[in-house]
């Protein structure tokens, strides 16, 4: 998962270790395959994300980083009134229906050895997992980074025997490596059946659309995807839809908010906007040892007042749509490590606010590296000294 908050002009899992998602990121990690969708990319993106802070007024981080591991957003009168009165009503119930609350950490589906999603059920009694990352395989076919034919991802494939000890997954499209299938695909029809025929293959109930780098600002194919979304609602009733966006502590970017504004004019049924808080830069974040997680808080905080006005919610309401995943251990701007007290205390304030979900990038880094404490991101450990599964007991 990678947080690129904003880049000029019309995008990732953010990640080194990364929605869910780093901005700046690290170098494509061993056993991630090309073109995933969680990236760690090497050395990130300072002009995007000063252009983010920037528009924000907020001092231009030093670096953003790459939330996720590499290689690997006019008809007349009554009768339109009335319709739009009732669509109304079903959205507030699908809506209603789906909020749950629980924690489903991110996890990195292009690593290998493949996650095993059932014996990690059964250490932890965690169920609820978020996959990443579908992008497109060339033009506008889902793959899994978008290398991996659907049924050919070894984690994805647990859903069936993860759905039967009482649990589930949300699939992530997009993330900050590859081409998302919105960008991908050039109308609404062909990117429906796309993003429909992952939900098909695997049943889902939940999805998530993690949209940030050059995707975010891209009005058209914001436009498109909310579309396409809006009609896979109608056709598969309480489908839950979330939107992982880049974040700052002083909450999302003006191209965030104007994408939640976006899918919600175009029909869609808002469940969650997801906040990558991880990969903020000095400047966005300054002296972040053991501010993390009210780093985390403040964008959460910031983000519930954005989507209150972008949505049209009460107070109440707003927090119910906030979800917010940190980046665990050390970050791929490297100064920002997240620690397992502050994974309790966001914890804490997502019970106390009622929060859609927390999440984590992610599930595969919950553990301390073979060789030690480093000081750098890893795809698949935490990088600081640990006990296995740690920030799942904090979280959950």
């Amino acid at each position: 998962m990678k947080q690129t908050p904003q880049q000029p002009g019309p995008r990732r899992p953010r990640r080194a270790g990364k929605p869910f998602f780093v901005a700046a990121g690290l170098t494509a990690a061993v056993g991630v395959t090309a073109g995933a969708a969680i990236a760690f990319s090497g050395g990130g993106d300072a002009t995007a994300a000063k252009t983010a802070s920037a528009a924000q007024g907020v001092a231009a981080p030093d670096r953003v980083a790459a939330n996720g591991p590499a290689a690997q957003i006019g008809q007349a009168a009554a009768k339109p009134q009335a319709k739009k009165a009732k669509k109304t009503k079903k959205t507030k119930k699908a809506v209603k229906a789906a909020a749950t609350g629980a924690f489903s950490p991110y996890v990195d589906g292009s690593l290998y050895p493949a996650y095993d999603l059932v014996d990690t059920a059964s250490k932890t009694g965690v169920k609820q997992f978020n996959l990443a990352f579908v992008t497109s395989g060339g033009g506008c076919t889902p793959k899994w980074g978008g290398v991996t034919d659907l049924g050919g991802n070894t984690t994805a494939n647990q859903t069936d025997a993860l759905r039967k000890l009482g649990g589930d997954v949300r699939v992530s499209f997009g993330g900050a490596s590859g081409s998302e299938l919105g960008l991908a695909c050039s109308d609404e029809a062909s990117l429906e059946a796309a993003y429909g025929k992952v939900i098909d293959q695997f049943k889902l109930t939940k999805v998530d659309f993690d949209i940030e780098g050059s995707a975010l600002p891209d009005v058209a194919a914001n436009t498109r995807r909310a579309k396409a979304i809006a009609a896979l609602q109608k056709k598969h009733s309480g489908l839950d839809v979330s939107f992982t966006l880049p974040v700052l502590p002083s909450g999302l970017t003006p191209d965030g908010v104007n994408l939640v504004k976006n899918a919600k004019d175009n029909g869609v049924a808002v469940n969650a906007v997801n906040v990558m808080a991880m990969d903020y830069g000095d400047s966005a974040a300054p002296n972040p040892n053991g501010k993390m997680g009210q780093y985390a808080i403040d964008a959460a905080t910031a983000t519930q007042g954005q989507i209150k006005g972008a949505l049209g919610l009460s107070d109440a309401e707003a927090w119910k749509r906030v979800a917010v995943t940190p980046m665990i251990g050390v970050n791929d701007v490297n100064t920002e490590t997240f620690t397992v007290a502050d994974a309790s205390k966001v914890a804490a304030f997502a019970k106390s606010k009622g929060l859609a979900w927390t999440a984590m990038w992610s599930a595969t880094r919950d553990k301390a590296c073979p060789g030690g404490p480093k000081n750098q991101a890893d795809p698949t450990c935490s990088s600081i000294d640990q006990q296995p599964f740690a920030f799942m007991k904090a979280f959950n």
